[in-house]
C-alpha cells in the first residue's frame, strides 16, 4: 500500500465515519505529510504497512527538538489514530505508535477577558463605516452565544429564531444544537441586518448568509481574526486574543456568574464535559464563594 493510498482511505475513513471537519482532516493529514518528509530526507524506503516502531521513534525525536511539549502530543495521538485506522482496516496486525509515550503536559488555560475589556473592544468599533455594525454585531455573537469561528461564518439567517430566544448553530461534524441568545445580540444583528446588510449586492449561493463582506460574499476565518486583532490592537489589550477568546469568555462568565457545568457543555457543543473542564480557569476566590454560600457547613 503507498502512502497517498492510504492517507486518501483514512481521509475518507475520518470525514464519513467520524464526522470530522475539514479543518480537523487537514490536520490530521498534515501529521502523516510531517512523517514523509522525514521518511524522504533520511531516504528511509518504508510504507504505512512495514514501517517499524523504531523509524517512528527516531522521527519523534527528530520532531521534538524543533516543536514544543504540546505539538509533539498532538503528532504523537495523531499518528497513532492513523495507524489504528490500519489495524481497524486490517491492513496492519499492529501499531507501531503503541508504546510510544506523549510528552507530559499540563492543561493549557486560555486567556479570557472581562466584561470590561470586551465593552472596550466593542466600543473601538468604527460605526461610521458600513461594515462597522457588521464587526459589533460579529463580536456580539462571539460572546453572546459562545461560538468557533467556523459555525459563525456559517450562520444563516434561517438559523435566527429570535421570537423562541434561539439561534441554531452547526457545529463540528454537522452537528446542530440550539444556543439561547439574548437580547442585546439580538438588538445588534438585527441593525446590522435591517439596516446594512439589505444594501448589499448580495452574491449568488450567499442569500441566506448572515455576515457577508462588501462584495456580498461570506466572510472566511481569517477576515474574522483580523477583524478581532485590530480591535484588540485599538483597545490597547495586552493578552493573548483570538475569536476563539470570546468563547473562552463566554463559557467563565456564565460558570461564575452560577451557570450549570452541564448547561455551559450543551451550548458551547462539547461532546465530552471534560472537554468543558478546560474552559473554566475560574479563579479560587470565585470557588470559596460557591462553597461559603452553597455547603450546608459553611
Amino acid at each position: 500500500m503507498k502512502w497517498s493510498h492510504a492517507i486518501k482511505d483514512y481521509e475518507h475513513y475520518l470525514r464519513i465515519e467520524r464526522g470530522l471537519s475539514d479543518n480537523s482532516i487537514i490536520n490530521y493529514s498534515l501529521d502523516i505529510q510531517r512523517l514523509l518528509k522525514f521518511l524522504e530526507s533520511q531516504d528511509i524506503q518504508t510504507t504505512p504497512l512495514t514501517i517499524e516502531k523504531e523509524i517512528l521513534q527516531q522521527f519523534i525525536y527528530e520532531t521534538a527538538k524543533v516543536v514544543n511539549a504540546r505539538s509533539q502530543a498532538r503528532l504523537i495521538s495523531g499518528l497513532k489514530s492513523f495507524f489504528n485506522y490500519l489495524v481497524f482496516e486490517d491492513y496492519r496486525e499492529n501499531n507501531p505508535m503503541e508504546l510510544i509515550e506523549a510528552p507530559k503536559i499540563g492543561r493549557k488555560l486560555p486567556d479570557t477577558l472581562s466584561l470590561e475589556e470586551i465593552d472596550t473592544i466593542i466600543s473601538k468599533v468604527d460605526l461610521s463605516k458600513a461594515e462597522g455594525e457588521r464587526n459589533r454585531a460579529i463580536i456580539e455573537t462571539l460572546y453572546g452565544c459562545g461560538l468557533r469561528v467556523s459555525e459563525l461564518i456559517n450562520l444563516k439567517l434561517s438559523d435566527l429564531f429570535f421570537e423562541e430566544g434561539f439561534i441554531s448553530v452547526t457545529g463540528k461534524g454537522d452537528k446542530q444544537r440550539f444556543v439561547p441568545i439574548g437580547e442585546v445580540t439580538q438588538k445588534y444583528i438585527s441593525l446590522y441586518k435591517d439596516e446594512i446588510r439589505n444594501h448589499l449586492a448580495i452574491q449568488d449561493g450567499h442569500e441566506d448568509t448572515l455576515f457577508l463582506n462588501r462584495r456580498g460574499r461570506q466572510l472566511t476565518r481569517a477576515m474574522i481574526f483580523t477583524i478581532v486583532k485590530r480591535l484588540v490592537e485599538k483597545a490597547g489589550i495586552q493578552k493573548n486574543i483570538s475569536p476563539h477568546t470570546f468563547r473562552h469568555s463566554f463559557a467563565t462568565h456564565l460558570l461564575e456568574n452560577g451557570a450549570d457545568l452541564r448547561a455551559i457543555q450543551l451550548m458551547l457543543g462539547h461532546e465530552s464535559i471534560t472537554t468543558t473542564e478546560i474552559y473554566m480557569h475560574v479563579d479560587r476566590s470565585h470557588l470559596s464563594e460557591v462553597i461559603n454560600t452553597y455547603h450546608p457547613r459553611r
